[in-house]
């Protein structure tokens, strides 16, 4: 995991002044590390009956699409106001500043599926929070929350189902 953890790049004040931004870009330029790190988390699911993913907005769909071919699943998307084309179901959160939105449709879903909600980081888990809410309203079996990484300092997972949190690499 060290290997993949030192191929992250740390930016320091971004994006405002104090914060050290964990860019995971590099590591999915890198294809045998983006491939070594799907595989690892993919890994983790194999035979657990997975039915679908769920990506969110935006690096979400990076994760969640690659999971969800390894794994022979479809993937829904979880999107900003606006951006799905069908009757959808919306939840607003809290942000450190203000509030934000996310919208599933509402026949994303059979009931009882078992699910996987995929995202790029774990930082304060009030985005993943919200889409464990907007999900659970659909009648769907959340299997775990994974993530390429985790800022632990954070205390997201606090937020989150206990013991249905996986995360690759922690920081």
């Amino acid at each position: 995991m060290e290997e993949l953890k030192k191929i992250i790049r740390d930016i320091p004040d971004f994006p405002k002044k104090g914060i050290i931004f964990k860019d995971i870009t590099t590591l999915l330029s890198d294809a045998k590390s983006f491939h070594r790190m799907i595989d690892l988390i993919a890994h983790r699911y194999v035979g657990r009956q997975i039915d679908k993913i769920v990506g969110i907005e935006a690096r979400g769909f990076i994760l969640g699409s690659a999971l969800a071919y390894k794994l022979g699943t479809g993937i829904t998307l979880v999107r900003k106001p606006g951006k799905l084309p069908h009757k959808t179901r919306q939840v607003t959160y809290d942000l450190e500043y203000g509030t934000d939105s996310l919208e599933i449709h509402e026949d994303a879903f059979q009931a009882g599926e078992k699910i996987l909600i995929a995202d790029d980081l774990l930082a304060t888990g009030g985005t993943v929070a919200a889409v464990v809410e907007l999900v659970e309203e659909l009648g769907v079996e959340i299997v775990e929350c994974a993530f390429m990484a985790e800022l632990e300092f954070l205390g997201g997972r606090k937020k989150l189902p206990d013991g249905k949190v996986f995360s690759l690499l922690k920081f």
